[in-house]
């Protein structure tokens, strides 16, 4: 991406499931040059919602990393994940500072 920073994105078919009704494991993610996640979408695990004794986990399993903290994404297609990480992806790299 220029400056060391690099993209990853992986997907696989999978079973569809309550997590993945798509049957599509993804992942998503803009490293810096030593290796940190900068920002990230996935449907590895389901993302805690709420706080202290009322707070859950629930399906589905899509969620964004951005500064240390997961939230729910609400995914509708493929395209629109990609054009949502790759907007996340150019926002981040002007916020470090990268051409």
């Amino acid at each position: 991406m220029g400056e060391g920073y690099w993209v990853k994105i992986k997907a696989r078919r999978v079973p569809p499931d309550v997590g993945r009704p798509d049957g599509v494991n993804y992942s998503l993610s803009l490293l810096s040059p030593d290796g940190d996640r900068l920002v990230g979408y996935d449907n590895a695990h389901s993302v805690r919602t709420g706080s202290g004794p009322a707070s859950r986990r629930d399906p589905p399993f899509d969620h964004r990393h951005r500064d240390h903290q997961a939230k729910p994404y609400e995914y509708t297609d493929a395209a629109t994940l990609l054009g949502d990480f790759w907007a996340d992806v150019v926002r981040v790299l002007q916020e470090e500072g990268v051409p």
